[in-house]
């Protein structure tokens, strides 16, 4: 992601890149960012330490490098597209705390249209209502760390508060078992790994007689860092505060 986020920036136009950071001790650290993104060189080595200046910051890493991207953005008043998915409740909250000082999108999927995805699945099982069952599948490759995805927990989130569901407590994740048939009114959460594939995600509503499926399929890692990169422009220049990409594209 780091690699697609430099070459895609590169190509925009209006974004300079003046730092490109990873965990201290990479192995890549004093290679050129464009280099590494498979671009021409940018004269921005790959480091561990913070630019004097920016006006933005895009992180998609791993919780345990979120806290140090949160720490740098809030202390040098920096805005922050955070893309890192696992993150713990304390995290959350930090992230909460930070966006009195600084201007934040947080978002576990930062596709337009996933977002629009996310716009759409509480309103829909909400007409349907409570007669049609709803499954919850998302499959990843096989190196993705954590189960469920932030994106199916964001679908199950905007259901639940479109149903009056409560949240994370009517998920069941997975079946096993002689005795495994469904509660009323529960989501069933199911998690995929194999191979490489990208991100799929896919909402069920079912009952007798038919079914609904609502589809989202991402063919590379590109329409994450797209909706990034319109995310951190929009950002830019805004008041201190929590945003979404809800926020971005007028959905909110």
């Amino acid at each position: 992601m780091g690699r697609r986020v430099i070459a895609l920036a590169a190509e925009s136009g209006p974004l300079e890149i003046v730092g490109a950071i990873d965990a201290k001790n990479h192995p890549e650290t004093g290679t050129d960012a464009g280099l590494l993104a498979g671009i021409a060189a940018l004269g921005v080595p790959l480091g561990d330490s913070w630019p004097a200046a920016a006006d933005v910051a895009i992180d998609f890493s791993l919780p345990e490098g979120a806290d140090r991207t949160l720490q740098n953005c809030a202390e040098r008043g920096i805005a922050l597209v955070m893309g890192t998915t696992g993150l713990a409740p304390e995290q959350q909250a930090a992230i909460q705390a930070a966006a009195q000082r600084i201007p934040i999108i947080y978002g576990t999927n930062m596709s337009v249209g996933m977002n629009v995805l996310f716009s759409l699945v509480g309103k829909v099982a909400a007409m349907l209502g409570p007669d049609y069952d709803i499954e919850i599948v998302e499959q990843h490759h096989r190196f993705k760390k954590d189960a469920p995805s932030g994106t199916a927990l964001t679908l199950a989130e905007r259901i639940c508060a479109a149903t009056e569901r409560d949240f994370p407590d009517c998920l069941t994740y997975g079946r096993s078992g002689k005795d495994a048939q469904r509660t009323t009114g529960d989501i069933g959460m199911h998690a995929v790994r194999a191979g490489d594939i990208t991100g799929v995600h896919s909402v069920i509503y079912g009952t007798q007689g038919e079914t609904i499926s609502l589809n989202h399929t991402a063919h590379s890692r590109d329409m994450f860092v797209r909706g990034a990169l319109q995310a951190a422009q929009w950002l830019i220049g805004k008041d201190s505060g929590l945003y979404s990409m809800a926020d971005v594209l007028g959905l909110a």
